[in-house]
Formats: structure tokens, sequence, C-alpha cells
């Protein structure tokens, strides 16, 4: 099969491969698209200790099962592998498992490739009209529900029209703005530094402004997307008293949080990784249902000019906040 390899920092080579063989409870999906996550473009850095080149990347997939009774059958592809019987399983926090592992970081093969397995559980059916491009998007999306669900319930009764600002306009910054729009239906704001992706967000209906531009009044929820010392310092600064920061961003170190004003203001602070089983299949069917707006803000290439996209996204020359390979 053909594959986009990561074979070194800042290097991907389209190479042939063997197909990987399903194991027991496991399908073979034949890949129809695949996004570039952030953590790919970290991985492909050489930032990622857990993804040691060679190894094939992407975990934002669908596709057809290749093989089987459900041979044909169109699905989009949660990529969290857990053991269902351990604890955190059990309690519903499977995203939290010691046992999780994930397509795309040894020992599994990621999806920039024609075929990649998973466990039979890990998959949901494409709903009807929907392309796998678009169903591609859902576990990016996902993260971005799972982040809003956080901080409305921690804010809890006065969750409902909340004021939300989302620090980031990338593919998880626009996805939080739209779950948030959906779950928490108060005004929403995007604070982006491209403003090729403030573009795309105004689009989309949202108010996007740049950091020098974000004074307006106290926020209810922030959601910092990015995890950088600068967002950091700004959702701690932007936060109501009272009110709560989500960091769903993955960049390195813990720079920027003001301690003394989350202390002196009770303000909730909390992480957000990956999303529940639930998460993801509340989110496939908001998509479905057309209550995350168009989803028509990525773009798509080819596989085999992955390398090409991975290079144009570091150089900061796309505008979407998504890119969708076909293998």
């Amino acid at each position: 099969m053909q594959a986009l390899v990561y074979t070194g920092p800042n290097r991907l080579e389209v190479q042939q491969a063997d197909p990987p063989r399903p194991g027991p409870g496991e399908l073979l999906v034949e890949v129809g698209a695949v996004g570039i996550c952030g953590s790919d473009m970290h991985a492909y850095h050489g930032h990622d200790e857990r993804r040691p080149p060679p190894l094939i990347l992407g975990h934002e997939a669908a596709g057809h099962v290749a093989e089987g009774p459900r041979a044909g059958e169109r699905v989009t592809i949660n990529p969290l592998v857990v053991d269902p019987d351990c604890p955190q399983a059990r309690a519903g926090r499977p995203h939290l498992s010691p046992t999780r592992e994930i397509i795309s970081m040894p020992p599994r093969p990621g999806a920039f490739a024609q075929f990649v397995t998973i466990p039979e559980r890990n998959v949901l059916p494409v709903p009807e009209g929907m392309t796998l491009a678009t169903a591609a998007l859902t576990e990016p999306l996902a993260v971005a529900w799972h982040a809003v669900r956080l901080g409305a319930g921690r804010l809890g009764a006065q969750a409902r029209g909340a004021s939300v600002a989302v620090l980031g306009g990338g593919a998880i910054g626009l996805a939080a703005a739209l779950a948030a729009r959906h779950l928490i239906a108060g005004p929403v704001t995007i604070v982006e530094t491209n403003a090729r992706r403030r573009e795309v967000a105004q689009g989309q209906g949202f108010d996007a402004i740049g950091p020098d531009d974000a004074q307006a009044a106290p926020i209810d929820l922030v959601i910092d997307a990015v995890g950088a010392a600068a967002t950091r310092a700004l959702a701690s600064a932007w936060v109501r008293p009272g009110g709560v920061i989500v960091h769903v961003g993955l960049l390195p170190g813990d720079a920027g949080f003001d301690i003394r004003r989350l202390t002196l203001q009770e303000i909730t602070l909390t992480g957000s990784y990956c999303y529940t089983p639930d998460d993801f299949a509340d989110t496939l069917a908001a998509m479905a249902a057309g209550s995350l707006g168009a989803l028509n803000w990525f773009e798509q290439r080819p596989l085999a000019a992955g390398a090409e996209a991975f290079r144009a996204l570091d150089a900061g020359e796309v505008a979407a906040p998504k890119i969708v390979l076909a293998p």
C-alpha cells in the first residue's frame, strides 16, 4: 500500500508499505480521508518522543471497511484504543486510561496510508449524505466538544448563554467555537493572530479579533486552544472572577498563568484531553443534524502531496483551519 511516512524531523516520504493485518476484534479500514492534526505537526518537527521515526502518522480518519461482514460500510474512526475493562474505562473515562493507545503512535501505525486497522468498537457508521472528508472532522470536533462540555459543567447553572472566548482559530479553536455556539448559545469570540484564519472564522459567523483587541468585558468561559505562554496569560487576565478556563492546547511549558489572580478570584482552571466515546458519538450526531454549521472550512489534498501540505502549514501559508488528505 502507499503510505506517507515520517522519516525524521521535517521529513515525510511517500513509500510502499505492507498493509496492516487486523487482529482479533479489529477491522481493516480503507482510508478515504484523514486530517492533519497539530500533534502530527509536533511529531513532524521532531518534538514528540512518543512518535519516533520511521512512523505512519495520522489519526483523524474515515473510510470503508475493507473486508469481512461489514465490507463496504462507511465508518469514522475513534483512534483512541483502550482496554474496556480498565477502571477508568468502566468509570466512563476511557480517554484517561493508562492503557490508552492511539493510531499514529507505536505500536499502532496511523492513517496516512491506504489502510489502517482499528478495533470494531472504535468505529461509527458515517451518516447518509455525509462525505468521508467531513466525517474525518469528527475526531477534532469531538476534542472541542469535550472541552466545551467540561467548561459548561464547571460553570454549572450559569452556563446557558455564557460569554465564551476561544484563543486560537485553528481547527480545534474553530471547532470549540462551533461547539460553544451549539451547547452554550451565548456570545462567542475567537482570538487569532493569523488574519486569513480570522476571515475564515468570520465567515462562520463569529466575532474574530487579534490579541491586541481582546480588551472587552470579562469572559465567563475561556478556552485556550493554543496553550502558549501568551494565550495562558490572556486567559488569566480576561476571564471573569469565578469564571472558567479550559486548557486544551498541547504546546509544552507552563508559563503565563497568573496563579495569584486565579486564586484570589476563585477562577477554575481545568485541562481537557481528547473525548469520551459518548462525546465522539454526540459530536457525529450533531454534525449530521447540521448543529455545528456547514463544516466547509477544510481544504482537501491528495496523500501524495502530504509532504507539501505539512510544509505549507509550517510556513503559515494555509488559511483553512484543517487540511484533509485523501489516500
